[in-house]
């Protein structure tokens, strides 16, 4: 059975090496352009019922535009004055569009005198719904007082046109915010910048947390940002009549 083995095998080599025939030319595999293997499907971000939502009424994504800054919305967490998310999977500032230009004169302002230095975003715009919750959470407070911390909706406030930013400095080298002498939503004196000459005289706040408020004035000045005399973090770039009249509210 070996021998007649070794026979074939010995009779199909001599055949292959001997055969004059023309070699068969390969298979070749051919795609037709119109019928791809695989069909790509573009990849789809998710986006939030408030994400479409301002993106409809012509908002823009800062970090669309100024992807160098820093966003960390409290409002989109559990670290904020009440302890709870109002924001959902909302976590993006939105701005108008020209607000987002005048925020980039800022970015670039503060770039310049420190590369190592970004503005950093804890709230932009604010719909009118997070507005009344926010109000809301502090019913304990009077509301004469209470204005001085969240504006009444019954009014509006200018972040709900999307025309005001809550916002800090982050040192990038050493990964954190400078001291500005308080937390985010700090309730009291010593978030009040009319109050920092005397905070600063009875040694409430010392001489780098008033320098760093003012760099982050400086630099939200050259973008025409306005500060307000109750909260060192919160600009405006226009007054509430201005907002109100080239914009419409944000519900």
């Amino acid at each position: 059975m070996r021998i007649f083995g070794v026979i074939i095998l010995f009779a199909c080599t001599f055949w292959a090496c001997s055969s004059t025939s023309e070699p068969e030319e390969s298979a070749e595999l051919i795609i037709e352009e119109s019928e791809p293997l695989i069909e790509l499907k573009p990849l789809k971000r998710k986006v939030s019922e408030l994400e479409e939502k301002l993106l409809s009424e012509g908002l823009v994504n800062v970090k669309d535009q100024i992807p160098s800054i820093y966003v960390d919305l409290k409002y989109s967490t559990s670290n904020n004055f009440f302890g709870s998310d109002v924001y959902g999977d909302f976590d993006k500032a939105f701005l108008q569009n020209e607000v987002v230009e005048s925020l980039a004169i800022s970015q670039e302002t503060l770039k310049g005198i420190n590369k190592n230095l970004s503005l950093y975003i804890f709230d932009a715009v604010r719909p009118l719904s997070i507005q009344q919750i926010l109000w809301d959470a502090l019913d304990s407070i009077p509301p004469s007082v209470r204005k001085a911390y969240v504006a009444d909706p019954e009014e509006g406030s200018i972040h709900n046109f999307g025309c005001a930013v809550d916002i800090s400095i982050f040192d990038i080298a050493n990964d954190t915010l400078l001291d500005m002498g308080t937390d985010y939503d700090f309730f009291g004196y010593l978030a009040y910048p009319r109050k920092e000459a005397e905070m600063l005289q009875n040694g409430s706040l010392n001489e780098l947390q008033i320098k760093n408020r003012e760099l982050l004035r400086e630099v939200m000045g050259k973008g025409k940002f306005m500060p307000i005399t109750s909260e060192w973090w919160h600009f405006n770039r226009y007054s509430r009549n201005t907002a109100k009249e080239k914009y419409g509210i944000v519900k």
